[in-house]
């Protein structure tokens, strides 16, 4: 692995330099994606005799052939028929509106059209391409993202599994597993380059949602099998990705997005170095790289939550930051696995592991609470350690700790949470939860509302049990489901994210196009069909038409630098 993440084809080096620069592709993707038709070997020793023969400026042309001469299209991942796949599974016949109900089984074909296994070829010529390997087919998110990714994969599990689709979560399980013990974490995504960053830490709670499908028997086998590289997983998060905070003379540990490499990211090389293009010296320069694979990491691949410019999240992408952001999410993330896996071990009577990880649990619970709830705001906010302040902004992730039951009851207010929302109008755009109030550019902010983060606001608040919180949560799932299916009956697509500001709009922004497919997309909407699928209807009623208010009617949207 350690020859991979040096690679001098598909991870850094001249070459990579050179073809990225050359521009011949429109998507930086589609080289670092590409099959070598020779070993590396050949094919560094010939690019060296194409720059001595030009004085290192090969022209584009000369470029682009020298690419097809020794690159092809890969061929890594063959399509694949899930044998546990169903026509109707039984679940969707709890979906009461008729046409939720055929949208549902849709969802549930797609599944077919996203399963992959890797090819033989990929087994037998393992160092001819960047798709990393695993044993067991998976379901790709569709578009460019032709690989397995990692929190993605979370939301794919749970739809699934609601389609009754156990072995194949079986065997994505086993693969991200196979992946921690190959390289001592789970990549950003099934690609060589990929692998100096990780992704928000979903594998414990993929288990434990397997767990919740299955019989009791084969949950205990699941976890046992896999509880060492469950703590492994844990570990690297531990050992890699902590910071401590100091707040009223007490010291608490967090964890924080930071992924130092040299270099641009391979697969979007180009705009990385664009982006750097002024900073001021070298160092500045690295520094941009790391903490653009630091946001990468994140999974918002960027948004202005990253931004630090004078104290604040003002600036553009160049003024990226994110190692010097505790999230509000991540931290809850980290609670809840050491909170699981304390449930795990005890069951396995690992007495002294239980204890280790309700320990951590407790720890992260009190700096979650501590230091990033805010009773006057009535919210958890993200901390910025550079300036030593709290993050005056709402996004979704910052209601994660309601998702995971990262907060002591005695502390916080469901009331004020509700108050807050409400006064950031969150329920009033007719597209879904904005993920953030401003606009940037930026893929990961407004007006873009994204999957994953609708269930984990409107889940968390549903999980509270307080009345007026779950009926705001079923109001958002409404919002959200009729949205997704008005895009779906207009463009006979799912996209991997939508528009908060008109209902059933595609997003946009950042670094390429809307992509299709879309694995978590289709996961969630599963997941809300399950919750809600009772009372949701497919189109708004009357009356709820005229009580929303189109957000693109406000002109409060900040534009910034």
């Amino acid at each position: 692995m350690l020859t991979w993440m040096q690679s001098q084809i598909y991870c850094q080096g001249s070459l990579l330099d050179t073809v990225q620069k050359s521009k011949i592709y429109s998507d930086d993707k589609t080289f670092v994606d590409m099959k070598q038709k020779k070993s590396s070997q050949e094919i560094l020793s010939d690019f060296q005799t194409l720059m001595d023969s030009t004085n290192g400026s090969p022209s584009q042309e000369q470029i682009r052939n020298f690419v097809s001469e020794h690159f092809e299209e890969g061929k890594e991942l063959v399509e694949w028929d899930p044998p546990d796949w169903q026509k109707s599974p039984p679940r969707l016949n709890s979906i009461r509106d008729p046409d939720l109900r055929s949208w549902a089984h849709y969802l549930n074909d797609m599944w077919k059209e996203l399963a992959r296994r890797v090819s033989d070829d990929v087994k037998e010529n393992p160092d001819r391409y960047s798709l990393i390997a695993v044993p067991n087919p998976f379901i790709i998110p569709g578009g460019r993202f032709r690989e397995y990714y990692y929190w993605d994969t979370y939301w794919i599990l749970e739809g699934i599994l609601i389609c009754d689709m156990k072995d194949t979560a079986r065997g994505i399980i086993d693969n991200f597993a196979h992946l921690v013990e190959e390289l001592g974490l789970i990549p950003n995504g099934g690609r060589v380059y990929y692998v100096e960053r990780s992704q928000p830490p979903m594998f414990v709670p993929m288990i434990h949602s397997y767990t919740t499908y299955v019989k009791p028997h084969e949950a205990h086998s699941i976890i046992k099998q896999h509880i060492d590289t469950m703590d492994k997983e844990f570990s690297f998060w531990m050992n890699n990705r902590t910071v401590v905070v100091e707040k009223n003379g007490k010291s608490y540990t967090f964890c924080r997005y930071y992924a130092p490499s040299s270099g641009p990211r391979p697969e979007s090389y180009t705009d990385d170095i664009e982006t750097a293009e002024y900073a001021p010296t070298e160092e500045a320069r690295e520094n941009i790289f790391y903490q653009i694979k630091s946001g990468a990491e994140s999974g918002w691949d960027f948004s202005g939550r990253w931004f630090i410019k004078d104290g604040k999240n003002t600036g553009n992408l160049s003024n990226i930051q994110t190692q010097y952001i505790i999230p509000v999410d991540l931290n809850a993330f980290v609670y809840w696995n050491a909170k699981i896996l304390c449930r795990f071990h005890s069951m396995l009577h690992n007495q002294k592991k239980a204890q280790y990880y309700c320990t951590k649990a407790n720890e992260w619970l009190d700096a979650v609470t501590e230091v990033l709830w805010h009773d006057d705001v009535g919210m958890w906010l993200d901390y910025d350690i550079l300036n030593n302040v709290r993050r005056e902004y709402f996004y979704p992730s910052n209601v994660a700790p309601l998702w995971t039951g990262c907060y002591k009851k005695e502390r916080i207010s469901i009331d004020k949470i509700l108050a807050y929302l409400k006064e950031n109008k969150i329920d009033r755009y007719p597209g879904g939860i904005p993920t953030s109030l401003d606009f940037t550019g930026e893929r990961w902010d407004y007006p873009n509302a994204w999957p994953p983060l609708q269930g984990i606001m409107i889940q968390g608040l549903q999980q509270t049990e307080h009345p007026r919180a779950m009926k705001y949560a079923h109001d958002l799932a409404t919002t959200w489901i009729q949205s997704n299916y008005k895009s779906y009956k207009t463009d006979g697509f799912m996209y991997e994210k939508y528009d908060a500001s008109a209902p059933g709009r595609k997003g946009g922004g950042g670094e390429y196009e809307v992509q299709t497919g879309f694995g978590w997309t289709n996961g969630v909407a599963l997941q809300l069909l399950m919750s809600y699928g009772e009372t949701l209807q497919a189109t708004p009623t009357a009356s709820n038409q005229t009580s929303r208010r189109s957000a693109k009617s406000r002109k409060q949207r900040r534009r910034r630098i």
